[in-house]
Parts: structure tokens; sequence; C-alpha cells
């Protein structure tokens, strides 16, 4: 590593965890660490904690000399504003200028936006997009996020919340979304959280032996689901079946939409592997009208788990250069 070398860091923050790190121009994350974010009911206890953590990797990495600045990504992050607005999942309510906040404190400049904005471009510039100007990003895990990409350029909208296809209507007056309180959306059925909700009606609604009937329900999750189906067990099977089914549809309205070229899956979820992308493959496919089929792969992130989110919001550094 040159000691001349610019490097950037970036944050991640979650409803329960924050992930942070040092990140070099090609990727690599040299240092990194992690630290709670639903402890601190108080913005600013929250920010003089990332900084102490934060100052002794700036000092491992050579200083802050070599900091070019501060990328975040957050659930609600308005790149526009620089403001966290209204995160249903994170301690703090409202509207916070965190980018703001950060900057007075670290002294270094700070770009915000949300968390999968962040994951697109981080896949652009690291990951199985590196190339593509058209692309979207799905990120499959407790919730589904996007970013979409066209033209080489991140869709962020009037306001900066555009590409929130998690919250997009697959299914009028379907199941509900406990944290929006609207029916039918994508994430209600494509996520983690959406697996275990069809497994739990599907065992209610269905007489059919299954391995899941030997499951506690209070920790029934996809990962039980896709336990069960790698072993055959024809429900958890008609589980994937069905997620795949919304999914792919979802993908069908956002293909014809942008026409991208690529769809990257990210995410616990992708896990499943073939159980998840044959399904969702077949019905994407299905739903598409003829101009667009055949063209658009279906693709799994490149990116490591552990450093994606570090890598994503470190990116939106070097993406404003």
């Amino acid at each position: 590593m040159s000691v001349h070398q610019p490097l950037a860091i970036g944050i991640d923050i979650g409803g329960t965890g924050t992930k942070f790190g040092i990140v070099d121009k090609d990727g690599n994350v040299l240092f990194s660490g992690e630290m709670s974010t639903k402890k601190h009911r108080e913005i600013d206890g929250y920010i003089d904690e990332l900084h102490g953590h934060l100052g002794e990797l700036i000092e491992k990495a050579g200083g802050i000399g070599r900091i070019r600045g501060i990328g975040v990504g957050a659930p609600n992050g308005n790149f526009y504003t620089g403001n966290i607005e209204y995160a249903p999942n994170l301690p703090w309510s409202g509207i916070i200028p965190i980018a703001k906040m950060m900057s007075d404190k670290f002294k270094l400049p700070v770009t915000l936006t949300n968390d999968a904005n962040a994951a697109a471009i981080g896949e652009m510039m690291y990951g199985a997009a590196k190339g593509m100007r058209d692309f979207i990003m799905i990120t499959l895990g407790t919730g589904v996020g996007s970013g979409i990409v066209a033209n080489g350029q991140l869709i962020y909208g009037h306001d900066g919340f555009a590409g929130e296809l998690g919250h997009t209507i697959v299914i009028p007056d379907g199941r509900i979304h406990q944290g929006t309180k609207k029916h039918g959306s994508l994430e209600s059925y494509a996520s983690a959280t959406g697996v275990r909700l069809t497994a739990l009606e599907m065992l209610e609604n269905s007489t059919e032996d299954s391995l899941l009937r030997t499951a506690d329900k209070e920790t029934l999750d996809s990962k039980v689901v896709y336990d069960a189906a790698i072993k055959g067990d024809k429900l958890a099977l008609d589980i994937f079946e069905f997620t795949g089914k919304i999914l792919g549809l979802a993908l069908a309205n956002a293909v014809m939409f942008s026409s991208p070229e690529a769809i990257i899956l990210f995410g616990g979820l992708t896990k499943s592997g073939d159980l998840i992308l044959n399904p969702t493959r077949r019905h994407m496919e299905e739903n598409l009208i003829q101009v667009f089929q055949n063209k658009v792969k279906i693709l799994i992130s490149h990116l490591k788990e552990s450093d994606a989110a570090i890598l994503g919001s470190s990116a939106l550094v070097w993406d404003k250069q």
C-alpha cells in the first residue's frame, strides 16, 4: 500500500449496527470495525462514538491527510439534502442532518445516500456491474432495497428518493406491510421476512406433509425453508416458487421501465441460489413483452457480503470526484 494513495471512509448505518471502514480506490478494505446503532437514543452520542472508533483507524491508515472524504449509506438517506428523513428502523425520529453533523465532527466532506443506492454504486465501481451503464441493484434481505442506474447515472429523482422498488405494489390489496401499513408491496413477499410469512400462510392453508411442520413457528425463517427445500420438501419448494413468481413479475415491470443490461441481486436470500433464481428468471421472462425477452441478465453480486456495505458507501466518495 502506497503511503500517498488516497483513501475513503465508508459507513453503513443499519437499524441494529453500524459498519465502517477505510478503503482504497481498488476496493480493498484496509481497516474496518462496527458498533451498535440501536443503543444510541441521541444522535450526538452516536457520532461521538463513531468518531472515536474511526479516529483510531485513520491514524493506522496514515492520518487524516490521506482521507478524501466519507460516504454514508443509511435507510431513508437523501443524497440531495444530506439528511436521514423519517427512517422507521433507526433510533432517531424525524429529519437528521447527519452529513453536516459528521462533516463538522470529522472535518471531511460527507456524501449520504440510502443503503441500496450505495450498494449499486459499489457494484458499479467494484463488482458485477463494473463497466455497465444500465443496471438495477436489488438487495434481498430483511427488506427489499433497490438502486437504479441508467445511462451511467444513479437515478435519484427530484427529491432524492427514487428507486424504491421494494415498495411498489405487486398484489393489489395483498399482504400488509407492518412498517408502511400499505398492502401488497414487493417487500412484503420477496424479502426474508416475506418468505417467512409465506411459509406460515402455506402451512396454515395446507394439510400437506412437510418438514416445516416440525419447525418452531417462532424461529421459522428463510434459512429453515431453504434447508427443507434442498431436501426436496414440496411445500418448501412451493414457497420458493411463489416468491420467485412475485419477484419475477416485479423485475419484469422494472425491465420494461428502464431496459437494464442486468439485474444484480444481493443479500441473504440470494444464498438460496437456483431455488430463488430459477423461478425468478422464468417468471420475469414470461411477463416481458417480446422486445425485452432474453436480453437481461440476472446476476448475483460479486461483492463479499461482509465488506459490501462499507465498499458501497465508500464508493460515494470516488463517485463525487
